[in-house]
């Protein structure tokens, strides 16, 4: 119970992404709770031999550090290489999986070390949905975070293209598109 009230802390973590009526922001259980959604919805883009209950558990779990690290937005300055952030993340997973029994605190811990390293299909399929949800909100509320920022389509290309198409190079390809045509709409 412990670790599940904690948990329930995620939606106070408020994002930089603004929900899809743009009426305020994503807060980060939201977005995870999106992004499960998004893994079964496009399950059928996934590469072969990715498990999608595998990857709807790291995309639960995932975000669950920034309870105590906070959520560091794609397009912040420092975004790209925060060794901090990375740290502070780390001693939040210790913390908040380690209110679990042992078992399966290890667990969670492993499915969340998993996604961090992106290096198996699962991880690099919900390290891309993580990825792919925020552009599209930003399209769906007319620039959304990208305008806060002041961020240009290479950007955009670079902080989260590369992430989605190592992942979802479908997902990629029908975003990219999307991405340019608001990038260059008059």
């Amino acid at each position: 119970m412990a670790f599940l009230m904690e948990a329930g802390r995620l939606t106070a973590v408020e994002r930089a992404t603004w929900t899809v009526d743009g009426a305020r922001m994503e807060n980060s259980a939201e977005h995870s709770w999106h992004l499960a959604l998004f893994a079964m919805t496009l399950s059928d883009e996934a590469p072969e031999g990715v498990s999608i209950d595998r990857v709807i558990r790291m995309l639960l779990l995932h975000d669950l550090v920034e309870i105590d690290s906070g959520d560091l937005p794609f397009f912040a300055d420092g975004a790209e290489d925060s060794a901090a952030q990375a740290a502070a993340e780390t001693r939040a997973a210790d913390r908040i999986f380690g209110l679990l029994p042992p078992d399966q605190g290890a667990a969670f811990r492993a499915l969340w070390d998993e996604f961090e390293a992106n290096e198996t299909l699962d991880a690099r399929f919900a390290k891309a949905l993580d990825r792919f949800q925020p552009p599209n909100l930003n399209l769906a509320t007319g620039g959304g975070s990208w305008t806060t920022y002041n961020v240009d389509a290479e950007m955009v290309r670079r902080r989260v293209g590369t992430r989605i198409s190592n992942g979802a190079p479908s997902l990629w390809a029908w975003l990219s598109p999307r991405i340019a045509r608001f990038f260059t709409k008059d």
